[in-house]
C-alpha cells in the first residue's frame, strides 16, 4: 500500500516517514503544497497524509484541487490546528479523517488502517480472508493454526492482493502500490515475490490470469 505523505515539518516529517515505512507502507514524503497537488493526481497513491499549514499551497486549497481534478485517493488531514470550522470546512473538501497535533504515532497507523479500510468496503479490525488472517503489526500471516512471517514487500504485496480480493491487477499496477516514488521499481521482481507468497499460502491463493495479471482468490474451491 502506498501512501503519500505532505508535512513540512523536517523532523516530525522524516519520523513520520520512517515509522510509516516500519509498519509496511511504502510513503512517499512531501514537503509543498504545489508539488503535492501536482503528484498527489500523477501519481497512484492509495492514501494521502496532509498537513494544512504547507509552504507555497495551503493544505485545504491542495485537497480542494485534488478533488477538482476527481482524484478520490482517501486523505487524513495532519495539522497543528484545532478549530472546528477548519475541520468543517476540510471535511467539506473531501477528507476523510483528520488528526491533530501533536499525535502518537500509533494513532495515525490505526486511522490510516481504519480508512482504508472502510474505503474498500472492509471490516475494520484484523484483515481476513476465508481461512487467512494478517497480522498487521508482527507482519505475520495465519492460516489456521499455522503462522508465517514475511518480509517487508511480501507484506505490502499480500495486504494489498487481501484488501482487493477477487480483482486482477497487472505487475506494473502491483509495483506501483507496493514500491515508493524512488525505488528501484522492475516489474519483474513482483514474480518472485508471487512465487514466494504461493509457497507460504498455497499456490492456488494467487491465480495467474494470462495476459491480464494476477488476482488473489478469497474462497479457494
Amino acid at each position: 500500500m502506498r501512501l503519500l505523505l505532505v508535512e513540512d515539518d523536517a523532523l516530525l516529517g522524516a519520523q513520520t516517514q520512517q515509522a510509516l515505512n516500519g509498519a509496511g507502507y511504502a510513503c512517499d514524503w512531501l514537503q509543498e503544497g504545489i508539488e503535492a497537488s501536482i503528484q498527489g493526481v500523477l501519481e497512484p497513491y492509495d492514501l494521502a497524509i496532509l498537513d494544512l499549514g504547507l509552504p507555497g499551497k495551503p493544505g485545504l486549497e491542495v485537497l480542494a484541487e485534488w478533488r477538482a481534478q476527481s482524484c478520490r485517493m482517501p486523505v487524513i488531514v495532519l495539522t497543528a490546528r484545532s478549530s472546528w470550522q477548519e475541520k468543517v470546512e476540510a471535511f467539506n473538501l473531501g477528507a476523510d479523517d483528520y488528526v491533530t497535533k501533536p499525535f502518537q504515532l500509533e494513532e495515525l497507523l490505526a486511522r490510516i488502517g481504519a480508512v482504508h479500510k472502510r474505503t474498500v468496503g472492509v471490516v475494520a479490525g484484523a484483515l481476513v480472508v476465508a481461512d487467512l488472517k494478517l497480522d498487521e503489526q508482527t507482519q505475520t500471516i495465519w492460516q489456521g493454526e499455522t503462522a508465517h512471517a514475511l518480509t517487508g514487500t511480501e507484506f505490502r504485496l499480500l495486504r494489498y492482493l487481501m484488501l482487493h480480493p477477487g480483482r486482477i491487477f497487472s505487475k506494473t499496477e502491483l509495483t506501483e502500490h507496493v514500491y515508493a516514488y524512488d525505488a528501484d521499481k522492475d516489474s519483474n521482481v513482483i514474480e518472485v515475490y508471487i512465487n514466494r507468497l504461493r509457497h507460504k499460502i498455497g499456490a492456488e491463493r494467487i491465480q495467474t490470469k494470462r495476459g491480464q495479471g494476477y488476482v488473489f482468490a478469497g474462497v479457494v474451491a
